[in-house]
């Protein structure tokens, strides 16, 4: 198993407590900002901040997996944790005041432990850049849910574009690198027949 993180960040024009009203309002607020990624999002319990309990199935790269989340407040204000109970997988938000508390960075890291062989490859390799997008989206909505409609802030987001690119290239360069060893191998085994 190899241990798999997965962040993103933006700076939403909006203070730390509205913000985080928003996130921990699980019933209403929160299913503002999923994308249509979430299917079957359902509240079990609770549905305001610590002690929520979620359900829900994600959708990604033509995957499905469900999930059950318990919610907790390590730093309430803050930090907000979001763990499965069939899994490894913690969802951690992380709020930051900006400028002087008028704007808030919101940071999303989920973190769990992938599986291995060929199947874990593709998962350490793709899941993460298809929750990163999951999470910008859900980011530039939670921004837009949020802005007052006279707000003059520049808006500040992290492009992941060139970790993208990057991450293709890796991608690339491991299946050349996968194909000429599987092709050399198969001369080598070819001579040694004839």
């Amino acid at each position: 198993m190899s241990h798999i993180h997965v962040m993103s960040e933006r700076v939403v024009n909006a203070q730390p407590e509205d913000v985080y009203a928003v996130l921990t309002d699980y019933k209403a607020r929160r299913p503002q900002i999923l994308t249509p990624n979430f299917l079957d999002y359902t509240v079990e319990q609770g549905g305001q901040g610590a002690g929520t309990e979620i359900s829900y199935r994600l959708r990604a790269a033509r995957r499905e997996r469900s999930y059950h989340m318990i919610v907790k407040e390590p730093l309430k204000g803050w930090v907000i944790t979001e763990s499965d109970q069939h899994s490894s997988l913690v969802t951690t938000w992380t709020l930051s005041p900006e400028d002087d508390g008028l704007r808030t960075r919101v940071r999303v890291d989920s973190e769990w432990e992938g599986g291995t062989g060929v199947g874990g490859f593709f998962e350490r390799t793709f899941a993460p850049m298809g929750l990163r997008r999951i999470y910008n989206s859900m980011l530039i909505s939670l921004n837009g849910l949020l802005r007052p409609a006279d707000s003059t802030f520049l808006v500040e987001t992290s492009e992941d574009d060139a970790d993208i690119a990057s991450s293709l290239r890796v991608i690339l360069i491991g299946v050349a690198v996968a194909a000429a060893l599987v092709t050399g191998f198969v001369v080598v085994r070819r001579l040694r027949n004839s």
